[in-house]
């Protein structure tokens, strides 16, 4: 039996949110996700569209009309920075969702590699409130975990960046014990906000 990879449990984890829909479209520094998407077995339904931008609006209007987070999906470099048109008029409409980059093998950044685009500075100000690139498969469940819950809470937009060696590696399901390392759950719940009564303000 294969061993699961970092894709397959971020694709669990997905559906463990109860999200069932990925909107996106394939490229070589995705290669790992695409795969772990066909061994779900349609757990989470993968829409493929004609180009990034659409998967962008296309999360963005399933956001609008179900309530649901919205989840886009491109590889690293030009389809990266296709998203960027649909996440902006998410942002601006406060819909909630979560884009899910690629990005060349940990080794190769910083080295100007094919298709390299510094993607947490790219994405800074569209998804300011949450934007982070995995180093190692152990930050998959917080980075996922967290990404999903800001983007639900602030109804805003939040991206995370998977290189493409890290979305082949053996998954880390549940974080070792130990100084340093953060533990992450399924869930949220909004709060309730009440007004002050009336004739009560200072």
């Amino acid at each position: 039996m294969m061993t699961e990879t970092t894709s397959d449990f971020l694709i669990k984890r997905i559906n463990e949110w109860g999200l069932k829909r990925i909107y996106g479209y394939p490229g070589d520094g995705i290669n790992g996700i695409m795969g772990a998407l066909d061994r779900a077995n349609g757990a989470v339904e993968y829409v493929q569209v004609r180009h990034e931008e659409m998967a962008a609006f296309m999360a963005c209007a399933h956001a609008k009309f179900t309530g649901e987070v919205g989840i886009c999906l491109a590889t690293s470099g030009p389809g990266a920075i296709h998203l960027l048109n649909g996440l902006y008029d998410a942002k601006m409409d406060h819909a909630p969702v979560v884009a899910i980059v690629g990005q060349q093998a940990r080794a190769a950044i910083g080295g100007d590699y094919q298709q390299e685009v510094d993607l947490v500075t790219l994405f800074k100000d569209v998804a300011h409130e949450y934007v982070h690139m995995a180093s190692t498969p152990a930050a998959i469940r917080h980075l996922i975990d967290r990404a999903i819950r800001i983007a639900k809470a602030e109804r805003t937009v939040t991206c995370i960046i998977i290189p493409n060696d890290v979305q082949e590696m053996s998954a880390v399901e549940t974080p070792p014990r130990k100084h340093g390392t953060i533990h992450s759950g399924v869930g949220y719940a909004p709060p309730r906000v009440i007004p002050k009564e009336q004739g009560r303000y200072p």
